[in-house]
């Protein structure tokens, strides 16, 4: 039996949606997954490294690995209407030149956040951390994400929400993007489509029977949040949206992509239903 690894964040949308794998609901064919759980800018630059078989990994890094790594069309994030927020002090003002703290080099929010704030001083630190920074003043501001976006002090308040930036940026017609994940190209055709074909049931299975495995994962001291803030949560990032890529997401991550290329982010322009497992190919084949 093969054994692929397949890593994702810790975050209650990332470990919802790989837990139907996990308790054994969804099982790959001849294949073993292991798991492995670690902050998204930390995967991010373990996928640069093509140290996965299969990664969780922020949309705005995909160009760079685009030649190793090919875009899954399942376990997606998106923003509608919501997403990262620049935080700060209350009653404070940010200068031109603001120092910020951001949870990652290619990370999505800090692609949008360089765009949209060039003259900022960034530094990186994990995203658990960026609260406590601002309230000590080691940064004039930061950009939360994941769960961090539902509870913050009192002590601070928003600069600026990350979806108004994209609304500016895109046009205003488009879902956020966020967060997927990627296949290394070196995985024979017929095994990753298999592997695709698994994570999106898994996806599938996980937000068709939320009402039990949300309790389960809680029971298990699986998730970092509290039943209300999970459930509130999955309704943000864990969702009907999240099994499979529609056609406006597709135009919201070319949109991203474009937006990174046109600011000198990315070498070239690229179109995400290019860089899709083709999996037609076995359908065609078996007949």
């Amino acid at each position: 039996m093969k054994t692929i690894s397949v890593a994702h964040s810790p975050d209650a949308d990332d470990i919802f949606m790989y837990y139907a794998i996990k308790f054994g609901w969804v099982t790959p064919n001849d294949t073993k997954f292991t798991n492995i759980a670690d902050d998204i800018e930390t995967l991010n630059q373990a996928t640069l490294r093509g140290e996965y078989d299969i990664c969780a990994i922020s949309f705005a890094l995909y160009p760079f690995i685009k030649d190793d790594y090919a875009l899954l069309k399942t376990a997606v994030s998106f923003g509608e209407g919501y997403g990262p927020k620049l935080i700060k002090k209350k009653g404070t003002r940010l200068k031109k030149n603001f120092k910020v703290a951001l949870s990652g080099e290619f990370t999505t929010n800090g692609l949008l956040f360089k765009i949209a704030y060039p003259n900022a001083r960034i530094t990186y630190m994990n995203f658990l951390d960026i609260e406590q920074a601002v309230l000590d003043g080691v940064v004039d501001a930061g950009v939360l994400i994941h769960e961090s976006i539902l509870n913050f002090s009192d002590e601070l308040e928003v600069e600026k929400e990350l979806w108004d930036i994209w609304v500016e940026l895109s046009g205003g017609d488009l879902p956020l993007p966020l967060g997927g994940m990627c296949l290394r190209r070196s995985i024979p055709l017929h095994s990753a489509i298999d592997y695709e074909n698994t994570l999106i049931k898994a996806v599938d299975v996980a937000n068709k029977n939320r009402k039990v495995l949300a309790p389960m994962l809680l029971d298990k001291g699986l998730i970092r949040v509290d039943a209300d803030t999970l459930d509130t949560y999955l309704d943000l990032y864990a969702n009907d949206n999240s099994v499979e890529l529609s056609d406006i997401q597709y135009k919201a991550l070319d949109k991203l992509f474009e937006l990174g290329y046109k600011n000198g982010f990315y070498e070239n322009l690229i179109k995400s239903q290019d860089f899709l497992i083709p999996s037609l190919y076995k359908e065609l084949r078996e007949k």
